[in-house]
Parts: C-alpha cells; structure tokens; sequence
C-alpha cells in the first residue's frame, strides 16, 4: 500500500468551500474541492495539543502530549510512524519547509525517514546572511511596520530574518507552497515503482506571512500590496488594542492576503493531485489531508494565535479528508466526533501494524469502513500550561485555568517550556522518575508557570451556533455535564493531578 499524509499549516476550515464557508471573500480552493469530492470529509475534526510541534507529535506517534509537556523532542520511548514502518520494509520520505522540525528542542521528528527534503527559508528559519542591510530588500518595505535594520538580525522574532532568506523572491515558483508540492510531485514520479512507500509532505503554508508574488497578491483586494501602510504580516494579539490593533482596511488586506496565499498552495496542490491521476496511483494509495489548526483574521476580535485568546473553534475545529480505495464510506461525509491524535493509529492501520500506535490514538478506518459510527465520545484541545478544552461535536467547553498555580513540563530532555528559539537552560530543582502513565521509563519534571486566556468557562453549541458567537449562560446544567466530561477525559488519560489543581477540578476528581 502507498501512503501520502498532507499537512497545510494554518488552514482555515471556513474558508474551504466544502465545509460552508464564513468569509466574504469567495476564495479559489478548486483542488481541495476537486479532493474533497473523492475523499471522505470528516464534519467533527478536533485539533489536540497546539500549536505546530505539540500537534505534529500527536500525528507521528498517537501522544496526546499538551497535558505533560509543551514543544518538545520525539520522546525515546515513543514509536513514531516512520520508524514503524520502516521496521516493515516499508519506504518512508518527508518533505517539508517547516523549519521547526529543525529548531532546539524539536530532535528525532525527521531523523526516522529513509530520506527527507527540507525547503528552507521560510518565517524565521536561520537561513541566509545578506542582503547585510536588510532595507536594500524590496520586501522591507512591503511588510507594512518598522523593522530593525539590524546586521545581525537573528534576535528572537526578528522579522529581518524573513527579508534575508525572501529576498530575490521574484517568481511563483521561488514562494515556498510552489517548491513543496513540486518536490512533492517529482518524489511521486521517481519512486512509483516502490511497493510500500509512506509520503509525509508538510506544508508551512498557508502559514504567516502571508507574502505573495501575482497574481496572488491582488487577486482579492483592489489595494496595493506594496503600499507601506499595510502588512502581509499581522501581529498577534487584539484587532482593537496593543500590538495587532488593526484598522478595518488593514484586517480586509491580511484576509486578503490569506485568501491568496490559499489560492497559491491550492493550484501547487493540484500538481500532485495531477501525478496520481496521470500514474493511475488513486487505486493503490490512501491520501490523507489535513491541518493542524486555523488562524484568527479577525474573528472574535483576535489576530493569529496569541497566547491570550480562547480556544474557539476557528483555530480548533479543523478540517480533515481521507480518500482510501478500499474503504465503504470513501466519498461520504462523516459526522462522528474525531481528534487529531486518532491520525496516527490511522496511518499505522493502513498498513495492518495498528497496535503500533501510541497511547491515546484511535483508528479511523473503522469509521471508514462503515463498521462502527463513533470511535470516541470526547475529544480535548488546549496549548500547554494554559486552558483546557473538550468538545462532543455539539458543545464546545473552554475551562480556565488559574493562572497563580503553575504547570509541571515532563521529558527526556530539559526543553525551553515557552521558546523553540533559544537552548534548554539548566533546571537545578528538576526531579526524575517514572511520571507519564503511558511510559515505564523515568522523566525529568521541572516547574513553569501557567497563563489564562479567559477567567470563566465559555459553553457554545456549535450545532445551532458554530461561529460561536452566543456564549450559553443560562443553562447550568449542560455547562455542568460538559464540565463532568471533560474530568472523565482528564481521568481516562491519567491527567497529572497538579493539572485538576490549577483547573480548579480537584473537588470533581472520581479518584
């Protein structure tokens, strides 16, 4: 069997056709659309733990890990998918522009492939040194706010990094989507002739910024991209205060911009769409597309994803499509509640080693295959060290947590609980010994604070309201059993008990 994981960072599900779109703009996707009318579409798709490295651990080896840890390593203990199946002589191949696989803190993701193809040069990636005055760059210019004009350049977050690895951008095929899915399509064509073989592409983009050649660029806006009052790359934070402050004319060009950037890494996507169809590879490969979270562009008054910001189902509810040619369901839409953890256990059981998967993973080729309707009754989402969420499909149920009791990290390795950027530091109070219940082997555990994104519960249902714009106050009942469920998640993972403390459940605990 041949199998081809797509990941499209930063996909907003409402902006896809397929799934009703909520945007003004009638944004091109005709490639995902052209997928999504073989695949199965999955209506209830949750993310897990955020944001880029936390989710991507879930995929590749099934550990719902936001509750012990935050950004780190593929744990020694953890079973990732490549090393499985390459323990099946099975060929395994990564191609991605997603520079954190390659960042302090973030070892053992790519080491298991046969090969890998890293594109390089996207956001921050440390990648090139010149232009040394980054303002001789045209793109300087078009970022729309005041960069240093550093020499060096390579502090945390420093924008000139992007100016350096951008600049002679002048083509479509120089921007990064373009690069992937090429690469993407010739590895197809060069390696058809394998039996077993298991494609792992991983999209930076739709991923900020949003920084476009044209057509892209004005294709919806009537603005010009290069006008220094506007940015292709908006600060995270509030629409109306501090930092993200956007005007509604800057917020219609970051959508825009968005909406371009779609469009661009939709049309590359259709060139591999265009090898399984010229190779006839649709009757001997699964495909499996999918995000790791959405992008706030404005909606409930947020910007990207800020460490202030509930959870709502904009950066949570993600999209997800499974075309297998075996399966009954192929084709239909599927409304039963999954998470992103349950992808790895998938993509094991396509090649029949599901009891490979890891610890919180549940299969989805039982859905496919029509031989169950559920194969789980509660999925939770939530960054590390902050807010923990839960949803049924119906209801949506953010819980606070309290900011004044701090989070526990749990790993091999000392990590940086809150930067990917900068080296683990030394952690002198830190204890070892066996904490994960799905790990017989010691740990470290260190202290780190927490943070709150909202200080009371937010209860939605996302059935009659899924813009979640009318908070459920009135029905104490429905927030009290959301409430239950989520502590009988929180006990069927054998959650740390310091996590019912900080999210004041202690009294709720069934142990």
């Amino acid at each position: 069997m041949k199998l081809l994981f797509v990941s499209i960072d930063s996909l907003n599900r409402h902006f896809l056709d397929v799934y009703d779109p909520n945007v003004d703009l009638d944004v091109e996707t005709e490639n995902l659309d052209r997928f999504a009318e073989r695949s199965a579409v999955f209506d209830a798709h949750y993310a897990g733990s955020l944001p880029c490295m936390p989710a991507r651990r879930e995929w590749l080896t099934g550990t719902q890990e936001f509750l012990w840890r935050p950004w780190g390593p593929i744990e020694p203990f953890d079973t990732s998918v490549p090393r499985a199946l390459r323990a099946e002589d099975v060929i395994t191949e990564l191609i991605t522009d997603h520079y954190h696989y390659f960042q302090h803190g973030s070892g053992g993701y790519y080491e298991d492939f046969n090969g890998f193809e890293f594109i390089r040069g996207h956001e921050y990636d440390a990648w090139k040194t010149t232009p040394r005055e980054p303002s001789s760059s045209p793109i300087h210019d078009q970022l729309g706010f005041a960069v240093p004009d550093d020499p060096s350049g390579f502090g945390y977050l420093n924008p000139v990094q992007y100016v350096r690895n951008a600049d002679g951008f002048d083509q479509e095929r120089d921007s990064f989507a373009p690069k992937v899915f090429s690469e993407t399509a010739d590895w197809l064509r060069r390696n058809e002739k394998w039996d077993d073989w298991f494609l792992y592409v991983d999209s930076f983009d739709v991923h900020e910024p949003f920084h476009l050649p044209e057509p892209y660029a004005s294709m919806y806006t009537d603005e010009d991209p290069r006008d220094p009052e506007l940015t292709f790359w908006p600060p995270y934070g509030r629409t109306d205060r501090g930092e993200s402050e956007l005007s509604e004319r800057e917020l219609d060009f970051v959508r825009s911009q968005f909406a371009g950037k779609l469009t661009m890494t939709d049309r590359w996507f259709g060139r591999v769409l265009d090898v399984l169809d010229d190779r006839n590879l649709w009757e001997e490969t699964v495909v499996v597309v999918t995000s790791d979270h959405g992008f706030y562009l404005g909606e409930h008054g947020w910007v990207g994803k800020p460490f202030e910001a509930p959870l709502y189902n904009v950066l949570a509810h993600t999209p997800l499509f499974i075309w297998h040619p075996d399966a009954a369901r192929t084709g239909e839409r599927i409304e039963a509640l999954t998470a992103a953890v349950d992808l790895n256990a998938t993509l094991l059981d396509v090649f029949g080693i599901v009891e490979e998967s890891g610890p919180h993973s549940r299969s989805l080729l039982p859905l496919l295959d029509g031989e169950v309707d559920a194969v789980r009754d509660w999925a939770l989402y939530g960054y590390w060290g902050s807010s923990v969420n839960v949803t049924d499909s119906k209801y949506t149920y953010l819980h606070p947590c309290n900011a004044e009791i701090g989070s526990f990290c749990h790993s091999t390795r000392m990590i940086n609980p809150h930067s990917w950027f900068t080296p683990p530091k030394p952690r002198p109070d830190a204890a070892s010994g066996e904490f994960l219940p799905y790990a017989e082997v010691p740990v470290w555990r260190y202290a780190a604070p927490s943070y709150a994104r909202h200080s009371e519960p937010l209860l939605f249902d996302v059935e009659e309201d899924p813009w979640q714009e009318k908070r459920l106050t009135s029905d104490p009942d429905e927030s009290d059993r959301m409430c239950d469920l989520l502590v009988a998640a929180l006990d069927e993972l054998e959650t740390p008990s310091h996590q019912y403390d900080r999210l004041n459940l202690a009294s709720r605990r069934t142990e």
